[in-house]
Parts: C-alpha cells; sequence; structure tokens
C-alpha cells in the first residue's frame, strides 16, 4: 500500500470499495477495488480470485487493465487502470443530446469488448451501463468480471441468476441453465437501445414484469420463431401479442439501426446475432460515421475536477495544512441564510426570511390574532 496515495472513494459494491488513488512514484491515477478478505476460515473470495484470472489472459483496448494486485491487512487489494465515469453517466446526462455518430461509437466499443472476451470462450454475464466506463481520453471499458465464465464445453450448466434483471435474456427470465454468448448479445441490445432512448428499454420491476415488457415490446414468442421455448423450465404462457413495428419505439432511427436492434434481440439465441457479425452491420459503415472516442464529449471533466477539489481541500485539512477557521468563517451560511444577512427585500428564494423588527413582529402576531377569531365562529365538517 506504500506505493499508491489513497484518494476519494469512487464507490462501493457488495465486496468492498473503490478508491481512486495515485502511484506514488510517477503519480499517475489509478483506482482500487479494496476487497474485504472474511474469517480465515473463508479463504479469499472466489469472485476475487476468478476476477483477476480472466482479467490477467483478457487483454484489450476496450477491457479494463488491472495493474496490481497486492494484500494490505485483511483486505484484497485490486488496482485497475483510472476512468472517470461509465455509460450510465452518459445515458443520464440531459445538459447535451447524444448524436448518432456518439451512440455508434459507444455502440461499437461495446461490441469489441465484447467480441474478444467471446473470441476466448468467456461470458462477462453483467454488462449493463455502470460496467462500461469511460476512460479520460473517452475510451470505453468492459469491467467487473467477477460474474464472467468460460464457456464452451458441451452442455455446461450454468446459473440464470445472472446479468441485472434489465439486461436479461429471455432464455434466462425462462429458468434455461444451458446457454451461450447470445445472453451477452441481449444485454448489449438493450445498451444500445437505452443510448437510443435515453432510458431503459425494459424496465421491469419482478421477472414476470421483465417478460410482460419485453414481450410488449417485441411481441409474444412462440415454437414458431423460437423453437422449444414451451419446454424451459420456467416456461408461462403470455396471451399472445403480434410483434410491433419497432419504429414507433424508435421514431428517429435509421433503418440499419433497427435491424441490428431486431438481430440482437431475437428471441432464439441460436438465431441471435454475434458480437463479430454485429461489428460487420451497416449500422457501422452508414453516415454518420461513428466518433473516434478522441473526439467524444468529454462529460466528466468539470464533475471530476469539483470532486478532486473537494478531495484535496478535505486531506489538506486532515493533514492539517489549511489554516484555522475564524469564528465568523467557520461556516459558510446556506442560501437562504445568506441572502437574510444581507437583504431585507422580498425574495422568491424559498428559504429566504426577511429580517423583521419589533413593530414587523407586532403586525403580524395582530393579523395572526385576527385570523383566528375569523376561524373560530366558522361552522365546519371534520
Amino acid at each position: 500500500m506504500d506505493r499508491y496515495v489513497k484518494g476519494r472513494t469512487l464507490g462501493e459494491g457488495t465486496f468492498g470499495v473503490v478508491h481512486e488513488a495515485r502511484v506514488e512514484a510517477t503519480g499517475e491515477r489509478v483506482a482500487i477495488k479494496k476487497i474485504r478478505l472474511g474469517k480465515l476460515k473463508e479463504g479469499v473470495n472466489f469472485t476475487a480470485i476468478r476476477e483477476i484470472k480472466l482479467l490477467q489472459e483478457i487483454e484489450h483496448e476496450h477491457v479494463i487493465a488491472l495493474v496490481d494486485v497486492f494484500a494490505h491487512k485483511k483486505n484484497l487489494n485490486l488496482v485497475f487502470e483510472f476512468c472517470g465515469g461509465d455509460l450510465e453517466m452518459v445515458i443520464r446526462d440531459k445538459t447535451a443530446p447524444l448524436e448518432r455518430g456518439e451512440v455508434k461509437s459507444y455502440a461499437m466499443m461495446t461490441l469489441r469488448a465484447v467480441a474478444h472476451c467471446h473470441e476466448r470462450w468467456v461470458l462477462h454475464r453483467d454488462l449493463k451501463p455502470n460496467n462500461l466506463l469511460i476512460a479520460p481520453n473517452g475510451c470505453l471499458k468492459l469491467a467487473d468480471f467477477g460474474l464472467a465464465r468460460i464457456f464452451g464445453s458441451p452442455d455446461r450448466r450454468f446459473t440464470h441468476q445472472v446479468f441485472a434483471r434489465w439486461y436479461r435474456a429471455p432464455e434466462l427470465l425462462l429458468g434455461s441453465k444451458t446457454y451461450g454468448p447470445g445472453v451477452d448479445i441481449w444485454a448489449v441490445g438493450c445498451i444500445i437501445a437505452e443510448l437510443m432512448l435515453r432510458r431503459p428499454f425494459f424496465a421491469g420491476s419482478s421477472d414476470i414484469d421483465q417478460l410482460g415488457k419485453v414481450y410488449a415490446a417485441l411481441g409474444t414468442p412462440t415454437e414458431t420463431n423460437w423453437p422449444g421455448v414451451s419446454a424451459l423450465p420456467d416456461f408461462i404462457e403470455f396471451v399472445y401479442v403480434p410483434p410491433p413495428n419497432l419504429r414507433d419505439t424508435f421514431p428517429n432511427e435509421t433503418d440499419e439501426a433497427l435491424d441490428l436492434l431486431r438481430k440482437m434481440l431475437e428471441y432464439d439465441p441460436n438465431k441471435r446475432i454475434t458480437a463479430a457479425q454485429a461489428l460487420e452491420h451497416p449500422y457501422f459503415h452508414t453516415k454518420p460515421a461513428p466518433i473516434p472516442y478522441e473526439q467524444l464529449p468529454k462529460r466528466f471533466v468539470a464533475k471530476e475536477a469539483e470532486a478532486n477539489a473537494a478531495a484535496a481541500a478535505a486531506a489538506a485539512a486532515a493533514a492539517g495544512d489549511e489554516e484555522p477557521a475564524s469564528p465568523a468563517s467557520a461556516r459558510q451560511p446556506k442560501t437562504g441564510e445568506k441572502r437574510r444577512l444581507e437583504d431585507t427585500t422580498d425574495s422568491t428564494d424559498p428559504n429566504f426570511r426577511p429580517k423583521l423588527d419589533e413593530e414587523d413582529r407586532e403586525s403580524l402576531r395582530k393579523r395572526k390574532g385576527a385570523l383566528d377569531a375569523a376561524f373560530a365562529d366558522v361552522d365546519g365538517d371534520d
């Protein structure tokens, strides 16, 4: 741990906390994922071991780089390259529109990362916008391989309780335990649709509701378009709904974009397009072209600068570098309070209350007394 200077907390999950840090020798920024090891008899968290193993085997421009691994006290620390944001932040940032070239760029980088994983027989199984990190230079990085598995063995069975529900393929929702790279492709299709809509495409509140959302958007699956669906362990028969026109949901998208979505969101996983095939789809080769990631808008720069300034101020205060604040400046007044100290005029600020002298207070007391007397004379129902 002596090699790194720990900074602000970036996030916290089930297995540990992620901190920003700097390499003491070079000043390079990194992210340190601290995983609690638990009791001695339990050993190292197996999810962490799997993530370390896979990341050491998978190196790609669009896959997060594992820089270092070390133990400190009762924690296992994974050191990653630093990324300032994630795709969820891009989707939720409504201050600027997402141009088609931006959507294509993020979609292409995601597919390149997934294609690389599948070429090495790795299923990610947890694709969602906040696992797609954005580096300071705009490059997208696939992260969080805790649920990833090697696939390819005949009839190998997996758990179907993977992926966040909104990105879970229908075969998983119906209980299938034999599946392949199609589950990742479905999730990428949901993410691309979310980029286009700026909201989740299938936002179900339960597994049943999730199926209902999918069927309402794509039509009810049948043995004709998905052979074997009725034999899946958790199959439930829904009222048949014909496939709606995707154009109604995506009125501003091109024919190529809708065709790609249809092929990624095929019910039958055997008919679903692969990541490599998706990268060759006409969607990515028609205008507007995908924007090179170096030219993508840097949406996190200002927020990151504010966070860094706050962290630096906190660190300086903790180290005792700041001059002690005088009693008058020890606490900055809130907006409304500050206005009250400086102004006695009316304001639309909901926190604003004017300074009152004794004459004002007496006038208010009289008005209150008159109102109380008036209401006391009125007969009304309870």
